[in-house]
């Protein structure tokens, strides 16, 4: 941890040249006397660092001790620093690890390529989970980690959407992959690529057999014929509905899952219609959040679905009177 903290300090002082002794401990998370300690520590070393103290103090090191690493674009330095939101290195225990690997790149940067690519940090965000999503539950990744990095085989218990009870499987890791905030585990079972959606795994137990993959096949094929089936998956139902215009953009936001196509104004330019598809009838039940700002057209057994629901509802709320 020491030595780590060291190089982070070293890396610090590169980028942002003098630094005060309070930041340097707020940021690495410890006191004023241990960043003193560590400066003594890198000046022994054999590290050209010294220290002022006072008002306008900090710790510096002397001019042109740097790092520098050339070959990157100005373009492929920002890139580096457009990342995913925090959560997705946080489920993989990388939060820490990730701050640190910034900080070298950016002391490694060219230095003309530094202001554009701390720019790209503070005013470039990249937030993978979906508005509205609901809590997203916690997800023990570890194991599924060891069985991707060590190449082993895993025994899961595993529960399906709907089902009550879970099912035990043996299966052959590629890899795992976080789609829109979710993770999911992309393996064989049985030689066929099937998805396995972490926060429904019940249990898994890390196996002494060795992975088993198909010849030549990488996360990235499973997991694009994975995507595939579930994308060009047939919808069990069309509908057609109107939407009040000026209702229209929380109509877009609530219910892009399931548009099938860009909504088409109709004459009175009151309403517009737009089409949806759902797996099952029930689901449709879910345009009942919009009230009478949505009208369903087609088909009759949709409409009439709706109507059942909200018989319900108004049985329920007048019971009491």
């Amino acid at each position: 941890m020491k030595s780590d903290r060291l190089l982070s300090i070293l890396l610090l002082l590169q980028t942002r040249g003098r630094v005060p002794a309070r930041e340097l401990a707020e940021r690495l998370e410890v006191s004023v006397r241990t960043i003193y300690r560590d400066v003594d520590a890198l000046s022994a070393s054999g590290v050209p660092v010294y220290a002022e103290r006072g008002r306008h103090g900090g710790i510096e090191l002397l001019t042109g001790f740097r790092t520098d690493v050339t070959g990157l674009t100005a373009d492929e330095s920002r890139a580096l620093f457009v990342l995913a939101a925090q959560g997705t290195h946080a489920a993989l225990g990388l939060d820490a690890a990730l701050g640190s690997a910034l900080r070298k790149v950016m002391a490694a940067l060219p230095a003309p390529h530094r202001p554009a690519a701390e720019a790209t940090s503070r005013r470039v965000l990249v937030d993978a989970t979906r508005w509205k999503g609901g809590p997203q539950p916690v997800v023990d990744l570890d194991t599924l980690q060891d069985a991707v990095f060590s190449d082993r085989r895993l025994l899961l218990r595993y529960r399906h959407g709907g089902d009550t009870e879970a099912h035990t499987y043996t299966v052959d890791p590629y890899g795992l992959v976080s789609k829109a905030g979710v993770w999911y585990l992309v393996a064989d079972r049985r030689g066929t690529p099937q998805l396995f959606r972490a926060d429904r795994v019940r249990a898994a137990t890390l196996l002494a057999d060795p992975v088993r993959r198909r010849p030549g096949v990488e996360l990235a094929d499973a997991w694009e014929v994975l995507r595939r089936q579930v994308e060009e998956r047939p919808g069990g139902i069309e509908v057609t509905v109107r939407v009040r215009r000026e209702h229209l953009d929380m109509f877009r936001r609530l219910a892009a899952s399931t548009l099938t196509a860009p909504p088409e104004e109709e004459g009175d330019g009151a309403w517009v219609t737009a089409r949806l598809s759902y797996g099952v009838l029930r689901e449709v039940r879910g345009l009942l959040l919009f009230a009478d700002r949505v009208e369903v057209l087609s088909p009759p057994q949709a409409r009439a679905e709706l109507a059942r629901a909200a018989a319900s509802v108004t049985e329920l709320y007048g019971q009491g009177g």
